[in-house]
């Protein structure tokens, strides 16, 4: 069986069609068609069938084709480990991080691990869990620094980095700014600026309205930008709920209160998550190590 076989089945099974996998392989349609031909004689089995719209895979190509993508992902390693090793070099470091994370956090833990590695280069991509976990899955990330989600994934490594506390929180004008303790009915009348409905701290507010019998949040303003959401919230009668570690640093820019809504009340884990079978190289491992020093130094600063 050859390597490049494998690799063409792969484009194939993106594709589900030969002439189309061929375009995108620069390869005439019948030496894909041999290349397939060979492979299933190889396995001793059909892996794909043909139907009016181009190809389906068989069980058997079904099979074929997660192992096909775990071995793609564990050649990606052995490319990232052959350039650390030979160039001698911190290399290229791919990091997803939430997109409720407070900016303080990231922005000291990269520039530590730059200011250590002057060879390094560091990409951060921001997002939701909803995407960065699959992205991480997919090779697209060496690590990801984000909420930790119950039950966690067996197939990752997720390490503790700090406890994140959520809080309601609007403009220091709203008229329940005033209230020394806010109920669960008061924040149901009023509209909510949000992140994104699939986001992991807005399904336990929409489940704890639901549990209390109270009608849906009313989602007035929707953004993945925290700060163009603080700064909405600051400027309007909007409610909204965030990491309390976010809304220390928007108190120094903007006139914001926390709301008391004890049913509200949640604290998530913050950790970095990498794949269990994954190459980590030596700048992953100490990006890690300065991650975990600096939640440290945070929390000791807590007031």
């Amino acid at each position: 069986m050859e390597l490049r076989d494998l690799e063409y089945f792969a484009v194939v099974a993106e594709h589900g069609h030969v002439g189309r996998a061929a375009e995108a392989l620069g390869l005439s349609q019948p030496a894909l068609s041999k290349s397939l031909r060979r492979l299933e004689k190889a396995m001793q089995a059909k892996v794909v069938k043909r139907t009016p719209k181009g190809v389906e895979l068989t069980a058997v190509g079904s099979a074929l084709r997660m192992h096909v993508h775990r071995l793609r992902l564990s050649l990606n390693d052995v490319v990232h480990e052959a350039a650390d090793l030979s160039q001698g070099r911190a290399g290229h470091l791919r990091v997803g991080a939430g997109a409720g994370l407070g900016d303080h956090f990231l922005a000291a833990a990269c520039s530590a691990f730059l200011m250590e590695a002057p060879k390094a280069t560091l990409a951060l991509a921001v997002a939701r869990n909803a995407v960065l976990l699959p992205g991480l899955h997919n090779g697209e990330h060496d690590l990801v620094v984000s909420g930790i989600p119950h039950p966690s994934y067996k197939d990752l490594t997720q390490e503790r980095l700090y406890e994140d506390e959520f809080v309601v929180y609007a403009s220091a004008r709203h008229r329940l700014a005033r209230l020394r303790r806010v109920s669960l009915a008061d924040v149901a009348q009023e509209r909510w600026a949000l992140s994104a409905p699939d986001d992991l701290s807005w399904r336990r507010v929409h489940r704890v309205f639901e549990d209390n019998g109270l009608p849906p949040l009313r989602i007035a303003f929707e953004t993945t930008s925290s700060l163009i959401r603080v700064q909405g919230v600051a400027l309007s009668d909007l409610v909204s709920f965030s990491s309390r570690r976010v809304l220390q640093q928007a108190w120094q820019h903007f006139p914001l209160a926390e709301l008391r809504v004890k049913e509200l009340a949640w604290t998530r884990t913050v950790g970095v998550s990498y794949r269990k079978d994954a190459y980590l190289s030596p700048a992953a491992l100490r990006f890690i190590e300065i991650l975990k020093s600096t939640a440290k130094e945070m929390a000791a600063e807590k007031p």
